[in-house]
């Protein structure tokens, strides 16, 4: 199977990003490299250095930015490791962070990998295949109370309490090992009215385990802050989100760093001597435009945030 992804809101970020062509650009989530050859085309002197987790990605990115120039390095990694990534790299200093939050479309269409709720697979949902949790554990091991939290949490999932029930009772007669049978138990969960009305009802719960399969959220806020920190003065981050839950991290956290001061409101004067390190660019998040929308359905729920370094 080919490695497909189309690049979302492609030259909405390569104009947030606005490119130096000798700037040092970082993609934590390099994918297909969709964003990345753009990034690498508009490069002199500069330097791309892309990350990503999965190793069928790496190598089809890698083949495919060979073929426009050698000022890049791919690195098998989170980009929540970029910081031991630039380390390596004996670079301090960046010009631009672009992180896409969203799962490839290769990584979707592919059955084998166990992310689509469409096609019947084993129960993974890993973007490293060489980590050690799976949707199929996440399913069959975690506590009643676990899934509950994972479901209302990363998924908003309305049906919740009525789903869990149903997972935990089929799993004491048999392990639940597939897509097919994960998605049936949902089905049989959600009132057909609501499917009817709504569609599939699988899309919150397979976005739910997914999240927690490969640590989506976990530390985003922070990274996002340390991101900020590495790059240059003038040197800006664009982050695409997917889901409310990754977009109100991006805000909150752009919001934190273009804040002077985070005292108390009742201490009359300052103390914590917080200084705004960016202004945002975005004051509302950018959307694809509608003909991206109708091209690509899968670009319905993008948002980007873009935020300008201004000083150290």
């Amino acid at each position: 199977m080919e490695f497909k992804h189309t690049p979302i809101m492609l030259f909405e970020c390569l104009d947030g990003l606005d490119i130096k062509p000798n700037g040092i650009y970082f993609d934590g989530t390099l994918g297909g490299a969709g964003h990345s050859s753009e990034i690498l085309k508009r490069l002199e002197t500069g330097r791309l250095i892309a990350t990503d987790k999965d190793d069928e990605a790496l190598a089809v990115a890698t083949e495919r930015l060979s073929k426009i120039s050698k000022n890049f390095v791919a690195v098998k990694s989170d980009f929540k490791q970029f910081d031991k990534v630039l380390d390596d790299l004996g670079v301090e200093k960046i010009d631009g962070v672009l992180l896409d939050l969203g799962v490839s479309s290769y990584q979707l269409d592919n059955a084998q990998r166990g992310f689509s709720y469409i096609a019947d697979a084993k129960l993974d949902m890993r973007m490293d295949k060489s980590s050690a949790l799976t949707a199929e554990d996440v399913v069959n091991n975690y506590s009643a109370e676990a899934l509950t939290k994972i479901f209302y949490e990363y998924g908003e999932e309305t049906f919740t309490k009525e789903i869990v029930k149903n997972i935990v009772k089929f799993r004491e007669t048999e392990r639940i090992t597939t897509t097919k049978q994960l998605a049936d138990i949902i089905k049989m969960s959600v009132p057909k009215k609501v499917q009817i009305a709504k569609g599939n009802p699988c899309k919150k719960v397979f976005q739910a385990i997914r999240i927690e399969v490969n640590g989506e959220l976990a530390n985003l806020y922070d990274t996002i802050c340390k991101m900020i920190d590495r790059l240059k003065v003038g040197g800006r981050i664009a982050i695409i989100t997917f889901h409310s839950l990754e977009d109100r991290i991006v805000k909150d956290a752009f919001k934190f760093c273009a804040t002077d001061c985070i005292c108390p409101k009742n201490i009359p004067v300052c103390v914590c001597h917080h200084k705004a390190k960016v202004k945002i660019i975005t004051k509302k998040p950018i959307l694809p435009s509608d003909k991206e929308q109708k091209e690509n359905s899968r670009s319905t729920s993008a948002k980007l945030r873009i935020a300008e370094k201004i000083c150290e």
